[in-house]
């Protein structure tokens, strides 16, 4: 069940594991499956306590790593039975920690699990010693991979840098973008690379290149080349996210459309005339397919 006011979580002990968990990456599912794990023991329900990410308030420029559906979707996959989502307003970022311990005592937390590096309250005044007041603490060290810790914020930097099969490894899957298809300038159809213009939620990291990627549409499943980027040769413009199937015709207006980032290309570039370009899209798809093994 999903809620977003701690009000509406139904009333009984539980056991309660709390953080931003953007991206529920492998060291989330690490934790949660320890927090499962002792539910059960207990027969207490895990309950996730999230937020809507805090990235959309305090951000660098990074952006989130998953909006707030495929959040909730991974930890229903990772054993939570209840997830309680709370916006992250600048107001919620005002309150204090004994705000917050507020918050973990009406939930009725007999348990709480966090990773070691979790702050809350303003100023990131809270940590896991005071959790104590409301319940005894299980705090977990993060996992260390590829020589450093899994960490949303390394993701981050890794999808920044286009780096996404060292993403995928700490994610524990492909990282993905989903949105809906809205009619573009057809500038891909002319080139004889039609493609699929993603409209995606404001600050959603996309990583800036050109990919081998797999599609998920309501009529299947697909391999294909998307383009995160700016559109150089055709005169700068937002970021978009293009994307060409491969063995696909026909359209998908206003259909959702998931994305996964599999393998880098290259980078985006500006090309001298339209027919560098469209002789450049013909060697990615070649690469690509080679990729793919079609």
């Amino acid at each position: 069940m999903l809620f977003t006011e701690v009000a509406d979580v139904p009333q009984g002990p539980k056991v309660v594991a709390v953080g931003s968990f953007d991206g529920v990456h492998l060291g989330h599912q690490h934790l949660l499956h320890l927090a499962k794990e002792e539910a059960k023991a207990l027969r207490l329900p895990l309950l996730v306590y999230t937020f809507d990410p805090p990235s959309k308030v305090f951000t660098r420029g990074e952006g989130f790593l998953s909006e707030v559906s495929e959040k909730v979707e991974a930890l229903w996959q990772a054993g939570a039975e209840l997830v309680l989502v709370v916006p992250f307003n600048e107001a919620f970022a005002r309150r204090s920690k004994e705000e917050f311990l507020e918050d973990l005592k009406a939930l009725e937390a007999r348990l709480l699990y966090v990773g070691e590096d979790f702050r809350f309250g303003q100023g990131r005044a809270g940590g896991p010693e005071d959790l104590e007041r409301v319940a005894p603490v299980r705090t977990v060290p993060l996992l260390s991979l590829l020589g450093g810790p899994v960490k949303s914020s390394r993701i981050r930097d890794l999808l920044k840098e286009g780096r996404v099969e060292e993403a995928r490894h700490l994610l524990g899957r492909p990282y993905a973008a989903r949105g809906v298809v809205v009619e573009g300038e057809k500038m891909g159809r002319r080139l004889g690379f039609p493609t699929l213009n993603l409209a995606l939620p404001p600050k959603k990291l996309l990583p800036p290149g050109v990919y081998a990627v797999r599609a998920h549409t309501p009529r299947g499943s697909f391999f294909g080349m998307a383009n995160v980027g700016v559109r150089p040769t055709l005169g700068e413009g937002p970021l978009r996210l293009e994307v060409h199937l491969f063995g696909f015709s026909g359209d998908l207006y206003g259909e959702e459309v998931r994305v996964e980032f599999l393998k880098k290309l290259r980078e985006e570039r500006r090309f001298a005339s339209l027919e560098e370009l469209k002789a450049q899209l013909a060697k990615d798809r070649e690469e690509a397919l080679r990729y793919f093994g079609l």
